[in-house]
């Protein structure tokens, strides 16, 4: 396993135990973020216009479109070890 997987894992399991629980703006950076380092380009169906919170979630994922899966773990980790300070 590769040294910026396991960095991607922890910060993963960090992400877990913040603090304090940020914003919905940054919940949706690290959720979409974590999702193009984990899985890549957003796939599937965008969800209908009533189901606000997974549309919110596929809408932040889906403009990542494109960010190599390297990158996104990498911002993924400095996110999540700006939050920890």
């Amino acid at each position: 396993m590769s040294d910026l997987k396991t960095q991607f894992e922890t910060a993963a399991a960090d992400s877990k135990k913040l603090s304090e629980r940020p914003d919905n703006a940054t919940l949706l950076k690290l959720y979409s973020l974590y999702k193009q380092g984990s899985e890549g380009d957003v796939q599937g169906k965008r969800p209908g216009f009533a189901e606000f919170v997974e549309r919110a979630k596929y809408d932040a994922w889906a403009g990542l479109q494109g960010t190599g899966q390297d990158d996104a773990m990498q911002q993924y980790i400095d996110l999540v070890d700006s939050l920890k300070d």
